[in-house]
Order: C-alpha cells, then structure tokens, then sequence
C-alpha cells in the first residue's frame, strides 16, 4: 500500500485526480466507471463520493505533507550547520571526526531536542552532510620526501623479475 520506496508523492496530481472524479461524477457517471477512467479503485471513488456529500468539495482539496512535523526549525537547522562547520575540537572533542552521537549531543545543547544517533544521520544527509572517514595521514608528512624516496630509492630496493630461459 502506498508509493514504492524512495518515490515521492505528487499531492497535486492526487487532488487534481480527485477534482476530474467529482466533475465525473457531476456529469452522472457511476461510481464504477469514473474509477475505470481515472485508473483508481471503485472504493477511492465511494470515499470521495461521500467525503463530497458530507463536505463539499473543499474535502477533495490536497491534504499537504505527509508525516510528523520536523522537531527542528530552519533557524535552528542553520544554526547547527554553522556549529557543524566549526568542527568537533571547537566543541571540546579531542578529535576531528563528528560521528553521530556527537552530532547528537550537539543539537541537544543547540536546541534542547533529543535526538537519538540512529536518526541523526537523517538530519545529517538534509543539511547536506555525508558520511566521511579522515584520511589517516601524519600531520608531520612530508610530500617531496615521499615522492623522491618512490622515485630513487624504491626502485633500488624492489624486487626484480628474473627471466628464466626456457627449458
């Protein structure tokens, strides 16, 4: 029941359907026939039917969006995007990786909400961010020495192919 996974629902052409089955059945088509022309079931169309009876048509208008309110404004999203940008360390963390739980305490402080970790993530990917893992390298490396030790000395210390005749 419901749309597939990951598609979206289009609210306007659901009400725009809903308004082509009440001009249908204004013209004295059964119930049966306007759900055959608009690809429906004959059930959608009793529910409208009534809906109309009971409401007029203002009841067929768009629901508008689905599911639970955001616990978070943009204002607040904003904010802590900025407190994002600034990274873990300023925050107090010895590390600069932002994992969720992190993340977690931090809207918690910024806005007074909980949030578990588990669905921080989904915060995360609304304010653009996606998952990371630092590149494990020393502060300390240095470049042109790794370059000239692959260039000169590598190839001194590899191990060659030694061609064998043929027997």
């Amino acid at each position: 029941m419901g749309n597939p996974r990951g598609v979206k629902r289009d609210f306007d052409a659901l009400e725009k359907r809903r308004y082509q089955a009440e001009k249908l059945l204004a013209s004295g088509l059964h119930k049966a026939e306007v759900a055959r022309r608009l690809g429906v079931h004959r059930q959608s169309v009793t529910r409208w039917s009534k809906a109309l009876d009971a409401r007029g048509k203002a009841a067929l208008a768009k629901a508008g969006r689905a599911g639970r309110l955001p616990r978070i404004s943009p204002v607040q999203k904003e904010d802590l995007k900025a407190a994002l940008r600034k990274g873990p360390e300023a925050h107090g963390y010895c590390t600069g990786l932002w994992t969720a739980a992190r993340v977690g305490i931090l809207i918690q402080e910024l806005t007074g909400i909980k949030y578990h970790p588990g669905h921080v993530w989904k915060l995360l990917r609304q304010l653009g961010w996606t998952p990371q893992r630092p590149v494990g390298r020393a502060l300390e490396r240095d470049e042109a020495a790794i370059t000239e030790w692959k260039a000169k000395q590598w190839p001194a210390i590899k191990k060659k192919l030694v061609r064998r005749p043929a027997p």
